[in-house]
Order: C-alpha cells, then structure tokens, then sequence
C-alpha cells in the first residue's frame, strides 16, 4: 500500500466543520462610495464578519447567504466577480493552473481553523450584495449582533481580527478590479 508523496492531513465528520460566510456590500446612496457591512458582537465587545455552520443538506454557497442574512439582517446573494481560480470551466479537460473566470460565484477564499482537540474549522468565503431592505428578528436566540454598513476602508480598520481584515481587503480588491455592479 502506498502513501501520498505530498503532505496529507484527512479528516472524518466528527473532527471538522463547515462553516460558510460572506462580505457583504453595498453602495451608498448618498456618496456613491463601496460599503462592507460588518458585526458588533455586544458579548465580547468584537467587530466580526458574518458566518456560521451549514446545515445538513446545504450547498455552502446557500450557507454563506443565509448566515449572511440570519446574522446581519439583509437580504442578499452571491456577487458575480472576476476572480482567480483554479477550478475548472465545466466538462473542459483543464490543467491545474489559476485562470480569472469573468463573473465568478465561487468561494474567494477558505479560513483553516485549529479547533484543538476539536479538529478544524474550514470557513468558506463569497462576495455577497444587499438585494432588500433590512429586516429585524433574524438572528438565532444565541446570537448578540448588531450589523452595520461602513465604507469599505473603514470597516476594515474597525475588524478585530487581522484575518477578518485580510479577506476583506482581498474581497475590496476583487470588488474594485472588477468595476463589479453593487
């Protein structure tokens, strides 16, 4: 029986997570300039981005739009972007190099969280947009947030962790490079 020559970790279903969330933007009306909509979570006094557990029987992509939604109380949906990818156009015999797929509705980027003795977290993350007005009693009974919209930089500054920061201005770059309609 053979090994992998590369460096493999494997993990079952009681030892990860799937976890899905997006940045979430719009445009304001009054300066015409991009907004991230970002959390206050009122327990640990922490700005966070949206995101969550998928459940059972859900694609991630519904995942990240519905812990979206639950959790900052907009409604939303996946942002077509242009992107870099490795994932192939369908049915095309493709080598395994990155290419930029014009209006992408792919995850952006993927957050690996050691849990400890829990196993790992994989975030996966979208571009989202707000398609409705905000509406109020959609987070679950656990969950203490307020959401609010910030242009873009200064939400970015406003996030307490650097990892949150960082995707964001990764999502801000795709969105602008784009010149993607919000």
């Amino acid at each position: 029986m053979a090994a992998s020559v590369r460096p493999t970790t494997q993990y079952f279903g009681s030892d990860f997570v799937i976890s899905a969330g997006s940045i979430l933007f719009r445009k304001a009306s009054e300066t015409g300039h991009i907004q991230i909509c970002i959390l206050w979570q009122r327990r640990k006094h922490e700005w966070l981005l949206p995101k969550g557990r998928k459940d059972r029987g859900e694609s991630i992509e519904v995942a990240a739009v519905r812990e979206t939604f639950e959790e900052t109380g907009y409604p939303c949906e996946i942002l077509p972007c242009n992107m870099p990818t490795r994932a192939p156009v369908a049915h095309v015999d493709a080598t395994d190099v990155v290419r930029i797929a014009d209006d992408a509705i792919e995850p952006f980027a993927v957050t690996v969280r050691d849990l400890g003795r829990k196993g790992v977290k994989f975030i996966w993350w979208y571009l989202t947009r707000v398609i409705g007005e905000k509406r109020e009693g959609t987070q679950m009974a656990s969950e203490a947030f307020d959401s609010y919209f910030f242009d873009a930089e200064e939400a970015i500054a406003k996030l307490t962790f650097q990892k949150d920061r960082d995707v964001v201005s990764k999502a801000l770059g795709l969105v602008r490079d784009s010149g993607t309609n919000l």
